[in-house]
């Protein structure tokens, strides 16, 4: 097994390939929600609160949503539709069968449903700009921190895509997982509203820094701790790749 599997990108052409067919319905489905949630919260609701430090709550709420964006594209790819490779359409035997092996085959997954995730982030980001609720060139730096938080929710997607049976056990990992993070992440309001053992849990999970870092850069400032988040982020990717790779191993080369 390479350490560092140099074929990955064949496997992130066959699924882009895949996908380019249908890239328009996909990206406008990509910003649906946000669209909804900046429209409904940030102007409803943001109507009745004041600013949240130092902007208004629109623009507060606009940092949050592109992470949450960012993690629910890769987090889908990673899960349902690599599983659908996986499991259903025999792609990664298929694969298997060629000379790339299974860590070629993770690490393009990986990267494929981090793009993804980009693709989404940078829709976001424009309608942001269009907005005016960013007018700095430092938000262009969004880009990456986007792509780092894709890698890191679709490395921790692809551990429960090598363990699920069917589509449904995703359920538990939106339910149990997703939306609790999303809840006290910093994406709606600030962390310190939270009690303080919450707040600390909060602190540790992956949305959290991807926030950390988008919130200020869509301000024009730099992020405080950035080498900390992105540090944080690194090695949620690749501790959480690595699992994923040793769970994939035993699941498909029994």
């Amino acid at each position: 097994m390479a350490v560092l599997p140099m074929n990955w990108t064949a496997v992130w052409l066959r699924n882009f390939f895949v996908w380019r067919k249908m890239a328009l319905p996909a990206l406008l489905g990509n910003l649906a929600d946000p669209m909804i949630y900046m429209l409904g919260l940030g102007y409803g609701l943001g109507g009745l609160l004041p600013s949240l430090e130092g902007q208004p709550y629109v623009a507060f709420l606009s940092a949050g949503i592109l992470c949450a964006s960012t993690m629910n594209a890769a987090s889908f790819e990673a899960l349902y539709s690599a599983f659908a490779r996986m499991h259903e359409q025999k792609t990664w035997e298929a694969i298997l069968n060629t000379p790339l092996g299974l860590a070629d085959i993770l690490l393009g997954e990986l990267v494929w449903a981090a793009s993804k995730a980009l693709l989404s982030g940078a829709a976001i980001l424009l309608v942001i700009a269009l907005m005016g609720l960013t007018r700095d060139w430092l938000a262009l730096w969004v880009l990456p921190v986007v792509f780092l938080t894709g890698l890191a929710f679709a490395a921790l997607g692809l551990i429960f895509t090598t363990l699920a049976a069917s589509y449904g056990f995703f359920m538990y990992y939106f339910t149990l997982f997703i939306t609790p993070m999303t809840l006290i992440s910093g994406v709606f309001f600030p962390v310190d509203q939270l009690p303080r053992w919450l707040a600390t849990l909060g602190a540790w999970l992956p949305l959290a820094h991807g926030v950390a870092l988008v919130r200020p850069l869509l301000q024009g400032t730099v992020p405080s701790s950035a080498a900390t988040h992105i540090a944080a982020l690194l090695a949620t990717t690749l501790i959480a790749w690595r699992i994923a790779l040793t769970l994939a191993h035993r699941r498909l080369m029994r």
